[in-house]
């Protein structure tokens, strides 16, 4: 076995918190840039609160992401109107809400400053999830404060098919591998003084990104079916990714 896949291996409970104690109540956090959000977005985040019993998913759309410079073929949508899009995304589900902490924040929306203010605010009445897929996980160790990073929140690893991840000890992060313990099949791991707790989901492979939805846009083809109908026209219209479909209405 490489050192890449190696870890400690205990015997976990999945149906206790961090802590050993009964399952808390929890929140899923699920940020990032939703340039421009879509449905891929929207399922990914009703599975994994299906999944885990969340009480409720926080949409937390970033103002200005740390990791992402815009550029002519990728442009990234103001603040404000990417907020606008993911609130009518969202609609009427009662177990989604969106936050403008990183929007109403000035400078760049590092999630350690994110997670410190949402858990000041909870004040311990519920514990936090912040939900990321595998990419993103395994490139946590380069992000600001990793360590306070794994200490500070559980965290919802979204895996999908082909090539879905089946460990966790495989993609995590050098930097904090030895602060945790993992399960005997490599599905949850506990971070030995925090109790924070990561927790591989399984998702639909659905083929949607924003990516995506950005070159259908620059090459003036239709979006339809990639984004919820609530925002179609408006991202079409504002222009932001390119030219409007020709008879779109």
């Amino acid at each position: 076995m490489s050192d890449r896949s190696s870890g400690t291996r205990v015997p976990i409970s999945t149906g206790e918190s961090a802590t050993g104690s009964p399952a808390a109540v929890r929140i899923g956090l699920f940020g990032g840039t939703f340039n421009p959000i879509h449905l891929g977005h929207l399922r990914a985040a009703e599975e994994v609160r299906e999944t885990l019993g969340l009480e409720r998913v926080l949409f937390i759309p970033s103002a200005i992401p740390p990791h992402k410079q815009p550029d002519t073929e990728n442009p990234i949508a103001n603040s404000e109107e990417r907020l606008d899009w993911v609130e009518r995304a969202i609609g009427e589900h009662k177990a989604f809400s969106v936050d403008r902490i990183e929007i109403d924040r000035k400078g760049p929306s590092f999630l350690a400053d994110t997670l410190r203010a949402i858990r000041e605010r909870e004040m311990d009445r519920r514990r936090t999830v912040f939900i990321l897929g595998e990419d993103a996980f395994s490139e946590m160790g380069e992000w600001r404060e990793p360590e306070a990073l794994f200490a500070l929140t559980d965290l919802a690893v979204m895996t999908r098919p082909p090539g879905q991840l089946g460990n966790l000890a495989e993609r995590i992060p050098g930097v904090v591998r030895d602060a945790f313990e993992f399960s005997e099949d490599g599905k949850l791991a506990i971070h030995r003084k925090a109790g924070t707790r990561i927790e591989l989901v399984p998702i639909s492979a659905i083929d949607i990104s924003s990516s995506k939805v950005r070159e259908q846009c620059r090459e003036g083809r239709s979006i339809r079916f990639l984004v919820p109908e609530t925002i179609r026209e408006s991202i079409e219209v504002s222009g932001r990714y390119g030219p409007r479909p020709i008879g779109e209405d």
